[in-house]
């Protein structure tokens, strides 16, 4: 099979006929093999009914309902999951992303041999309440990850290679991060291309909170810490925790270095529990092995949950069936 689309979707009843009907349209002008996967993340409109519908009408449709709303990460990770096609093309499901783009983007990969192609939308139609925060975002994102070209790291309109998302592991709220997940996981070849941004043609955003873009920062914290010092804590943990006892260590011996000096010499002076600084020597010495601790047992116990990833799907729909 040649593509696997793979498209997450929230209350998007109105567009899901003419995305199909579009996505159809260019394959069958392409003359490409393909498969549609709908992953319905716990919407409460008409949208799986719609996908059976689609199902019925044509055995390109697969789709996957959860039963409650999970968020964006977990329906790609599960539709990555039933990807088959030798390319994956991710895209949102409200129409503003362009299936024209998917031969271009084919190409890229199969042609150009990269391992990732990231979506540009060099011109938005987004009001400029989300286009700001968006640009500070990608900024940071690009200073971080070390991907210097991307400028859109949260497009919708992706294209992996097939053995990229079956090699990476998108939890959480990660999917923002995917090309970082995939340099991560050795699959440097990620490319860019500018892609055409339509304005949204039912309902409305789902993503304008605020607490978005604030929880993508703590994300990209949590992910250039995994990435650096996941799989050796003590590297971090441990250093720090011997830096923070050795500093309160020295302090105390100073102390009583000082307290048997000056009883030597018969100078008057008080207890060094009277003193301020023994207590900080001693917070320090308690705190730095606390963090050595932490570094040995973060080497101990594995970082990844065994039920990180699982979701309850409700029901399923696969070709043919």
């Amino acid at each position: 099979m040649d593509i696997s689309v793979v498209v997450p979707l929230y209350n998007e009843e109105e567009s899901l006929p003419e995305l199909f009907a579009w996505v159809d349209r260019v394959m069958n002008e392409h003359h490409f093999t393909y498969e549609m996967i709908f992953v319905n993340d716990g919407s409460t409109d008409r949208s799986w009914q719609v996908i059976q519908e689609l199902s019925h009408k044509s055995e390109h449709v697969k789709g996957i309902k959860f039963r409650r709303n999970y968020g964006k990460s977990p329906a790609l990770y599960c539709g990555f999951k039933e990807a088959q096609g030798d390319v994956v093309i991710t895209m949102d499901a409200d129409l503003q992303d362009s299936p024209d783009e998917i031969p271009g983007l084919y190409k890229m990969i199969t042609e150009d041999g990269y391992d990732l192609v990231s979506g540009w939308k060099q011109k938005r139609y987004d009001p400029i309440s989300k286009t700001i925060p968006t640009k500070l975002f990608n900024w940071t994102a690009r200073k971080v990850s070390g991907i210097h070209n991307l400028h859109d790291f949260n497009c919708g309109l992706k294209a992996y290679r097939h053995d990229v998302v079956k090699n990476i592991e998108v939890y959480g709220e990660m999917h923002r991060f995917i090309p970082y997940l995939a340099k991560n996981a050795g699959f440097d070849k990620i490319g860019e291309k500018v892609v055409h941004h339509q304005a949204r043609k039912y309902g409305k955003s789902k993503f304008m909170k605020l607490n978005r873009f604030v929880n993508g920062y703590l994300d990209l914290m949590t992910l250039w810490f995994l990435s650096t010092f996941g799989r050796k804590p003590m590297h971090v943990f441990g250093f720090l925790g011997t830096v923070v006892f050795f500093i309160g260590f020295v302090a105390a011996i100073i102390l009583g270095a000082t307290k048997l000096y000056d009883l030597a010499h018969g100078v008057p002076h008080r207890l060094v529990t009277d003193s301020p600084y023994f207590y900080i020597a001693l917070t320090m010495m308690m705190m730095g092995t606390q963090l050595f601790l932490t570094g040995f047992l973060g080497d101990l116990i594995s970082r990844t949950s065994a039920n990180r990833n699982d979701y309850q799907i409700e029901e399923e729909i696969r070709c043919g069936k």
